[in-house]
């Protein structure tokens, strides 16, 4: 049981398989928790979002401390899952300051970019939650595995393009509106969309496995940071279309 999304790592589960006293995880638990960080989300994305058509310094200074904030809440949710039902609302809640002001930055240069983005993103995941519980898709381990490695490979690119920005080095037409750009973009897209179909096989197999309770917070953590994650890239896939 793998997922190409790190939050959501096969050890954590297993290693508390079948050892549960009191209430286990359940898949409409976790539904339950993802809405809940959704609407954190929705909340801070708001207020960073006026922040910015009103104050745009101030906006980018709290899109940092989402940025950051969010990357730190989110390593520790992935190493002490036991304590996701507190990390996992701060993490939703700082993501919403970073994804709020990127968002309305956005909207400015390319007006009604950010509705269609999240009418995809909500399109993606609907469809693909039918195709999976449906049984079109079927998570294979080769499946798995070749989602896992293209996700990694995909963290690498972005890793040495953030890394080589400092000396002024860039990838070409990763983030160029070019023909192959757009062909990267869409590549890119795809991938984090199937990490919701193996973040969908992870839960259901973790509920299955009757982990504790806790992880509902844990599996809806996960989901949420595909689900971001999956925003940003069809919000730079479609920039880069309207930039044509």
């Amino acid at each position: 049981m793998r997922s190409g999304n790190p939050s959501l790592k096969n050890e954590s589960f297993t290693k508390h398989s079948g050892a549960v006293a009191g209430r286990p995880m359940t898949i409409q638990g976790t539904v339950n928790r993802t809405l809940i960080l959704l609407l954190l989300l929705l909340a801070t994305f708001v207020f960073s979002w006026n922040l910015f058509l009103s104050n745009p310094e101030s906006a980018l200074l709290l899109m940092l401390v989402g940025a950051i904030g969010g990357l730190i809440v989110a390593l520790i949710t992935i190493f002490v899952p036991k304590v996701s039902p507190f990390t996992a609302p701060l993490y939703a809640l700082l993501e919403g300051l970073f994804v709020g002001a990127i968002s309305a930055q956005y909207e400015v240069q390319y007006g009604g970019i950010v509705f269609q983005a999240v009418l995809l993103t909500i399109g993606v995941l609907l469809s693909l939650l039918l195709a999976y519980k449906s049984g079109f898709i079927k998570v294979t381990q080769n499946f798995r595995l070749g989602i896992v490695a293209a996700t990694g490979g995909i963290f690498l690119v972005y890793l040495i393009s953030f890394i080589g920005g400092f000396f002024g080095f860039e990838i070409p037409h990763l983030h160029e509106a070019t023909p192959l750009g757009i062909a990267i973009s869409v590549v890119i897209v795809i991938i984090a969309a199937l990490n919701l179909v193996l973040d969908f096989d992870f839960i259901e197999n973790a509920a299955n496995k009757g982990v504790p309770k806790y992880y509902e917070w844990y599996g809806a953590f996960g989901l949420l940071v595909t689900l971001i994650w999956l925003y940003l890239e069809i919000l730079r896939l479609l920039s880069k279309l309207r930039s044509r």
